[in-house]
């Protein structure tokens, strides 16, 4: 099971990170805290002291075509915020 998916870059992930120098991340549905901490300090060599998670349910999305109105769902995951030690910090763009 690959627990971190990828990061979540938006503008008020940024805003956090540069205010209590937290991280945000899509991980897989299954992975608790413990398993969730592990991966981001053995990935990137930080101590984390906080793990929140939330899960996020798909919506329901409905569109109309030339055949008639087309329904789907968007997906379901888990998104996983992440608080670094002071002083810490990740950086994304040296990490490929």
């Amino acid at each position: 099971m690959e627990i971190l998916k990828k990061p979540l870059l938006t503008e008020k992930v940024t805003q956090l990170t540069e205010k209590l120098n937290r991280y945000a991340f899509k991980v897989d549905h299954r992975a608790n805290k413990i398993q969730i901490k592990g991966a981001i300090e053995a990935m990137y060599g930080v101590n984390v002291t906080a793990v929140n998670t939330m899960k996020y349910v798909g919506k329901l999305k409905t569109r109309n075509t030339k055949a008639g109105a087309v329904s789907g769902r968007a997906a379901t995951y888990k998104k996983a915020i992440i608080t670094l030690k002071d002083g810490e910090t990740i950086d994304f763009y040296s990490n490929i």
